[in-house]
């Protein structure tokens, strides 16, 4: 085996991380949004826009989520569902990899504050934050549709198999780790390296949230803003994401599963 030439680096020494500069951080964020809750801020543009110059008003038309795609054959459509589920994923890990460059003593997630340190008090926060958000939410969306700015969310529509409730978790679940991993621990740490202000990063992270719900409507739009700007300043007081993922795990839980059991059992669903 042939000795390294002078001034050769050692193969088991790392190149030093060098940091990145501030555009390289923001075209970072763009680029991971692109992938993922960015571009469907556009996808959910073009829905509003295709809702509003429809001849039936707003109020009247129906947002129907987790549907089923092969409903005349539920072991296909329960791949079908695993799958989305899993792949919705991806922009996490991407993140979370991307993140692991900065090195550091500490791991991306546990840096986020997405661990298991403090599961009690993470638990507490959670359902005090469900809470908070999810009241004044429910008011909002009745209110907003009544006002004939917001469509009907129906918010659960998998065929009648005994999987259609743990499928309607693990979506809940996954619609929580993607979009605070993302929008909260990803984005507020990029932009902070970034030299953004803490309140821009809030209202820009904020505003993203409310952009990729506005296919509900108006009221989606307002209601998610409001939850962005609570969330993202609860995230600079504590510094730790695993509770914002179990308050939006329970507030979708509570959506999909209740909307499950109350279809058509109630008028004002």
């Amino acid at each position: 085996m042939p000795a390294p030439a002078a001034g050769d680096a050692p193969l088991t020494r790392a190149a030093p991380h060098t940091p990145l500069a501030p555009r390289a951080l923001v075209t970072e964020t763009v680029l991971v949004l692109g992938v993922s809750l960015g571009a469907s801020v556009l996808w959910s543009v073009l829905s509003i826009l295709r809702k509003i110059t429809a001849e039936a008003p707003l109020a009247s038309q129906t947002t129907s989520m987790n549907t089923s795609v092969t409903p005349d054959r539920p072991w296909l459509d329960l791949a079908h569902q695993l799958v989305g589920i899993g792949l919705a994923l991806v922009p996490v890990l991407l993140a979370l990899h991307l993140l692991a460059r900065d090195g550091g003593p500490l791991g991306p997630a546990r840096l986020m504050g997405l661990d298991l340190r403090r599961p009690g008090r993470d638990l507490l926060g959670g359902v005090v934050l469900a809470a908070v958000i999810g009241i004044p939410g429910l008011v909002l969306y009745l209110g907003a549709r009544a006002a004939g700015l917001n469509t009907t969310v129906s918010a659960a529509n998998l065929t009648d198999v005994w999987w259609a409730v743990p499928v309607l978790v693990l979506a809940a679940a996954q619609n929580a780790v993607l979009e605070e991993v993302l929008m909260i621990g990803y984005l507020f740490r990029r932009w902070t390296q970034a030299g953004w202000g803490t309140w821009t990063i809030i209202v820009t992270s904020a505003l993203i949230r409310g952009g990729y719900h506005l296919y509900q409507g108006f009221g989606g739009f307002v209601g998610n803003v409001a939850m962005g700007l609570l969330l993202g300043w609860v995230y600079t007081r504590t510094r730790r994401v695993l509770p914002l993922v179990i308050a939006h795990t329970l507030l979708d839980v509570v959506a999909f599963v209740g909307y499950t059991v109350l279809a058509g059992r109630v008028d004002w669903l």
